[in-house]
């Protein structure tokens, strides 16, 4: 049965820089193929039959705005062993791409995103919860800088949505689940010793599992 980690935390935090720097950690440990990674962005709901205004007036801090019972299938599928097909998600456009993504499975598994620990179906299927934390004014820069520069956004824009869901949304589901977190880690995604501290965990955990 696959190692499943659940990496959640704010928007800007350093979530997919932890998760990455996990990854390849384990790869360079396990080999290649050992790990499979899942990003909750890519199970926005398909917004295609709304126009693009109606789009952008969306509250994509939501758990609603996330297809969570779409996620936890995926998760079954490729603990049981066999591969999915993951949605692309088109930040632009704001909706889902018509191409998808083949995921295989993988000794290890870990699927990262503001909401991944609000959902208890999502959490019931979790081997090792990880909240990562960060001062919501570092979170702030970090998002509008890669909003920016990576999905085709105006600071305005940026801000805007900043004030009316992403704050909001923190104070009701982000912040409220890590109380459901094994470790909370401090610092963001740069946290050297948490990341060294989480892989020998991992490691531990699939060198038992492989004994037994």
């Amino acid at each position: 049965m696959p190692y499943l980690v659940a990496i959640a935390g704010p928007s800007g935090s350093g979530k997919t820089l932890f998760a990455q720097s996990l990854e390849e950690q384990l790869s360079d440990a396990l080999g290649p193929y050992s790990v499979a990674t899942l990003a909750e962005d890519s199970y926005y709901r398909d917004q295609s039959g709304l126009s693009f205004e109606a789009r952008e007036q969306r509250n994509y801090d939501h758990p609603e705005a996330i297809e969570q019972d779409l996620m936890a299938e995926h998760l079954r599928i490729l603990r049981a062993g066999k591969p999915v097909q993951v949605p692309v998600y088109d930040y632009a456009r704001h909706t889902r791409a018509e191409k998808k993504r083949c995921v295989e499975p993988a000794p290890i598994l870990i699927v990262e995103g503001i909401l991944v620990l609000t959902n208890s179906d999502l959490r019931s299927l979790v081997d090792l919860k990880l909240f990562i934390n960060a001062p919501l004014d570092v979170c702030l820069l970090r998002r509008m800088q890669r909003d920016v520069q990576e999905r085709e956004r105006t600071i305005d824009s940026v801000a805007q949505q900043y004030l009316a869901t992403v704050r909001p949304g923190y104070h009701n589901f982000v912040r409220p689940s890590a109380e459901h977190a094994d470790l909370v880690v401090t610092g963001g995604g740069r946290n050297s010793v948490a990341l060294d501290t989480v892989r020998r965990a991992i490691l531990g955990r699939v060198s038992e599992d492989t004994k037994a």
